[in-house]
């Protein structure tokens, strides 16, 4: 369940980030609203998925997913610009997330109790 949370809060932290775009320094209402509202939810996922996922690899994964959401919504919109080279790194960044979740966690090991 963590997981989930955690996908659905990197959602929410494109959504922030694109509304953070559209608001004209806070200026228009609509877009600053959603920036808050989306903000909030965002981080309240994020640190719901912190009880249960290693906080690096969370903010990782968090970061990455709302990252690679952020810039898809910028070349669909045709508010940035698509190229191979940007595909290729949103490529990468989503197969890094992929691998950090496939990474098995030794969570609650406290490092001077680790095997060497």
């Amino acid at each position: 369940m963590a997981w989930l949370i955690l996908i659905i809060s990197a959602g929410f932290e494109a959504v922030w980030a694109t509304a953070l775009g559209m608001s004209d320094g806070f200026a228009r209402p609509v877009p600053t609203i959603v920036f808050l509202v989306a903000g909030a939810i965002s981080m309240i996922g994020l640190a719901r998925a912190l009880k249960e996922i290693p906080i690096g690899t969370a903010y990782a994964v968090w970061t990455g997913i709302g990252t690679a959401l952020t810039v898809t919504y910028a070349m669909v919109t045709g508010t940035e610009a698509v190229s191979a080279a940007k595909i290729v790194c949103l490529v990468g960044i989503i197969g890094a997330v992929i691998g950090l979740k496939l990474v098995p966690s030794r969570r609650g090991i406290e490092p001077d109790q680790a095997e060497p």
